[in-house]
């Protein structure tokens, strides 16, 4: 009994299979015979660009098309190589005087409608037309200015950043390249402690190359601490007959400082000053400090105290 329902259900299988890859290949028959679009990358390509020139901006490598013919047809596409490149020669379309080519939409589709079959119709195409730029070799080196967002972390600041290499190669009009005085690097990278070492490409503009295309940036965080140093106070203004003594001698200056910078600090790099002038202009029992100067290494620099007493001494 067994073995009958078995060949009862073996049989039953192989005939819904067999209807249903009869099925399967009616639908496929009606389908290929059928018109209908469908969207297929054509490689693009320039040939025949002269040793002297320099292609400044390449043009797209690929171009999308909907073409329309009957299913069979569309598929040999798929089940052949493809469409075989559509390639444009550099002397029929580049401009010396604009240095620049533009090759048509019409020109376009004469190039890739030859390696069509007869009934395929091209619908549309993206891009619609094809843009390249080129020069004869001129060029400019300029550095390279970096730009973003590079902030670090909490109670850190950036203390160094270097850019590997720091100047570039650039290949455009000499129009251009008169106006250009830098190129830039862009990132985004914020909420870092360590130091960062990054590939950065360079920005692009239409008609200019650079070379290299990217660079190194590499940026290096400090942790903020804040520091006070002695400095002493020194008088400016002074007539030749007369001595200005402060009491202290010596003030405090405050400022934030990367931790692996302090130990560079050292007084003579700040300059506090009391001038005779305001103090003659301005009579009080105590003088007024300014903090002049102060290294570029810090931040925030003040005075803990900016009033002190005097005496004007004849010499």
């Amino acid at each position: 009994m067994r073995e009958v329902v078995f060949k009862m259900l073996n049989r039953n299988s192989l005939v819904f299979l067999f209807f249903l890859i009869l099925s399967g290949a009616f639908w496929l028959s009606m389908t290929l015979d059928e018109t209908t679009d469908r969207e297929y990358p054509v490689a693009v390509a320039l040939t025949g660009v002269p040793d002297n020139a320099v292609i400044t901006t390449e043009m797209t490598d690929t171009i999308h098309l909907v073409l329309r013919d009957k299913g069979m047809t569309l598929m040999t596409y798929w089940l052949g190589k493809g469409i075989a490149p559509a390639v444009f020669n550099f002397s029929k379309y580049a401009s010396s005087e604009h240095l620049k080519g533009i090759i048509t939409t019409v020109d376009i589709q004469k190039a890739v409608t030859k390696n069509l079959h007869s009934s395929t119709k091209i619908v549309s195409m993206k891009p619609e037309r094809l843009e390249f730029y080129f020069n004869y070799g001129q060029r400019k080196e300029v550095p390279v200015r970096l730009a973003g967002n590079m902030d670090p972390a909490g109670s850190y600041y950036l203390a160094s950043t270097h850019v590997e290499p720091s100047t570039v190669a650039v290949y455009a009009s000499q129009k251009l390249l008169d106006s250009l005085n830098s190129v830039t690097a862009k990132l985004n990278i914020t909420n870092y402690e360590d130091t960062v070492v990054q590939t950065v490409p360079l920005t692009k503009r239409t008609g200019m190359k650079c070379v290299p295309a990217e660079v190194k940036v590499t940026l290096c965080p400090d942790i903020l601490t804040e520091q006070t140093i002695e400095v002493p106070v020194t008088a400016v203004g002074m007539p030749a007959d007369k001595i200005l003594r402060t009491f202290p001698a010596k003030v405090e200056v405050s400022f934030n400082v990367g931790a692996s910078v302090f130990r560079f600090i050292h007084p003579e790099q700040f300059t506090v000053q009391a001038d005779y002038n305001d103090i003659v202009a301005n009579p009080s029992e105590k003088c007024t400090l300014k903090l002049i100067e102060s290294p570029q290494t810090v931040r925030n620099a003040h005075l803990v105290n900016n009033q002190v007493d005097y005496l004007i001494e004849q010499r």
